[in-house]
């Protein structure tokens, strides 16, 4: 399996942008120094999804950068991804490693303990655990505890990342919790300068682990 860095893990939201504004701000966020791609599309048509899926994936090749499908295993088969991120209502972890075999990256959503060691074991490279804060994304969302977050990393030994409302002013929260990394839609995704908003992050959480 390719090797991947979680540390700043980008999730894209292209509602409130044109095709060609969606992907010039990606390739900024790619620029700043984003470790990990995630293209979130919760209402594109499949060949729609391809069809931008396979544009991004251009630009991470570009930059080195993995680039994983949220919910649809179908979609990474079928423009050659690097991996999926499932949640709780998305096809099994089991079934989508199945799919895709072991070359490839799957993520799964954890807000219990109990949802953590399932994706573990049924053959998840890492988890996202959240919303640490309220989004001001579309996706429904339920807050989780820092303490559940603790206790979830301490539960695993994949990487574990915090999502949810998180930009570089508010991710002292995540102090002396042994997170791998921060997921962030808005605070890059929606920032007038994204190259300098991405470097912004990055700094900040370097600052905070110390890594």
């Amino acid at each position: 399996m390719k090797t991947f860095d979680t540390s700043i893990y980008f999730i894209t939201d292209s509602s409130d942008f044109s095709e060609e504004e969606f992907l010039h701000r990606v390739e900024a966020a790619l620029k700043g120094g984003v470790t990990l791609l995630q293209l979130r599309e919760k209402e594109k048509s499949t060949r729609d999804y391809i069809h931008l899926a396979s544009e991004v994936l251009k630009l991470c090749r570009q930059y080195g950068i993995p680039l994983i499908i949220d919910d649809r295993t179908d979609v990474a088969l079928a423009v050659g991804a690097d991996g999926v991120h499932l949640g709780q209502s998305d096809m099994p972890v089991s079934v989508a490693r199945r799919l895709m075999g072991n070359g490839k990256i799957i993520g799964a959503t954890a807000k219990t303990v109990e949802q953590a060691v399932e994706a573990y074991t049924s053959g998840a490279n890492y988890l996202g655990v959240g919303a640490i804060y309220p989004t001001t994304t579309k996706v429904k969302t339920v807050l989780t505890s820092t303490d559940t977050l603790r206790a979830i990393c301490n539960a695993v030994p994949i990487p574990v990342n915090a999502i949810g409302g998180l930009n570089k002013d508010n991710i002292s929260v995540l102090g002396g919790i042994d997170i791998a990394g921060i997921c962030v839609v808005s605070a890059i995704m929606k920032a007038d300068d994204v190259t300098t908003a991405a470097k912004e992050l990055k700094a900040a959480y370097h600052k905070l682990t110390r890594r």
